[in-house]
């Protein structure tokens, strides 16, 4: 009989965030796997994973928490007034995600958990509604594997990200609950264990690594909308450029190898895909005078990139100039999966360096301009040798992102219990 898992998700809409591509990668690998896999998930509309049964939680209405959910709308819509600096450091959190936690628990009480084998929380962005709901329900902890995608709360990121967010002490608490409930705790990366293992020292005991997988989509005769030129020696960045991802050396960059290629500036792209809004005036300045910069600043539709990656001639992956990097990439099982070199720009100290490895050769820091362009050089050189086509072929990592080796993990866990 196979094992029931019970996934509490807060999205499965695949474009709404890299966070949900990366949660119903995994659900569907789990699904492949053969488990039994309900998923409770607050989408707010109905959306199906095939062979799971996914059950769209609804938000309570017949409650106080959601009256001054509503109420606080209104006074920030209409006066203008942000009243969560104000109340979140008295509350920890505002009244909408206390409702949305209550949403959510109504629907697992009417769990039996006695007949479940586990359950997983998962979440995107700064939202751990599903974790805050399980967390309060006791019956359910001892088959609890809480899923971190990254750091919690904003407090305990690395440098550059870090800030202290209105009721920051009280998500602490929260999460120092969570690391202590938990059965198991689950990381995409093992840089991310081990940093929140620092701060909260029982996931050095509970926690296990399961990095984002590779979502599998057919793109059989499928043709994006973005203007796309195969013949061209094409660079593309897809996703979001935060504030702290500042892609203005990879452009610079790029100027340098054009400088130096000047037969590649008939033939070359360097492609931006994503919003931006941190860095929007300064990329369209650039793409002013370069035309080779391709950019769309928007959010572009899943399948859309998926199919991009796998044409182009590589993707890069720019992370933030720091010290060190604990974040996989949602982004980086695509990349893997599109079998194209993947140029990676960010520390030494980075999760996505350790899976590349030392020794992988397009790889510079995020200020390193010579090196970046000289990295865009090799790669040119290797594809009009090769006649325009570029292979990754790591194996290694295929294995490592797939259903194996997270059903060795899984399993490890379910024997345990």
């Amino acid at each position: 009989m196979s094992k029931k898992i019970i996934v509490v998700v807060d999205s499965i809409d695949v474009n709404d965030s890299s966070g949900s591509k990366a949660n119903v990668a995994l659900i569907n690998n789990f699904v492949h796997l053969g488990y039994h896999v309900l998923v409770y998930h607050y989408t707010r509309k109905p959306i199906e994973i095939q062979n799971a049964t996914c059950i769209a939680i609804k938000e309570k209405k017949d409650n106080w928490l959601y009256v001054l959910s509503r109420i606080q709308r209104v006074i920030q819509r209409v006066l203008k007034i942000n009243l969560a600096k104000y109340l979140e450091p008295l509350f920890g959190f505002s009244f909408t995600f206390y409702n949305d936690v209550k949403s959510i628990k109504a629907e697992l009480k009417k769990l039996d958990a006695s007949k479940i084998d586990m359950v997983l929380t998962l979440s995107k962005a700064a939202s751990f509604r599903p974790h805050y709901a399980v967390n309060k329900l006791s019956e359910m902890h001892v088959k609890w594997m809480a899923y971190i995608h990254d750091p919690y709360p904003f407090s305990r990121y690395p440098k550059p990200y870090d800030w202290k967010e209105p009721g920051h002490r009280i998500k602490e608490r929260f999460f120092k609950e969570l690391s202590k409930n938990a059965k198991y705790s689950a990381f995409p990366s093992l840089l991310l264990q081990e940093w929140m293992g620092s701060f909260f020292e029982n996931f050095n005991k509970t926690g296990i690594v399961i990095p984002h997988q590779i979502i599998n989509l057919d793109l059989e005769g499928f043709k994006p909308k973005i203007n796309f030129e195969s013949d061209k020696f094409n660079i593309l960045h897809a996703g979001s450029l935060l504030k702290q991802r500042n892609p203005e050396n990879l452009i610079i960059g790029y100027q340098l190898f054009l400088e130096n290629n000047v037969e590649a500036k008939e033939n070359s792209k360097l492609i931006l895909l994503g919003s931006a809004d941190y860095h929007k005036d300064m990329i369209e300045d650039y793409a002013k005078s370069i035309p080779q910069l391709q950019i769309n600043l928007s959010n572009i539709p899943f399948k859309d990139v998926v199919w991009l990656q796998s044409k182009v001639s590589a993707n890069v992956i720019l992370e933030a100039d720091a010290k060190m990097s604990p974040f996989l990439p949602g982004k980086f099982p695509h990349c893997v999966s599109a079998n194209r070199p993947i140029v990676h720009l960010g520390p030494e100290k980075s999760e996505t360096k350790r899976l590349l490895g030392d020794a992988y050769v397009y790889s510079a820091g995020v200020n390193d301009i010579k090196k970046i362009s000289e990295i865009l050089g090799q790669l040119y050189k290797k594809w009009t040798n090769n006649n325009g086509v570029l292979v990754f072929d790591r194996l290694d990592l295929i294995n490592y992102l797939g259903e194996n080796y997270l059903k060795e993990q899984i399993e490890k866990s379910l024997h345990e219990h």
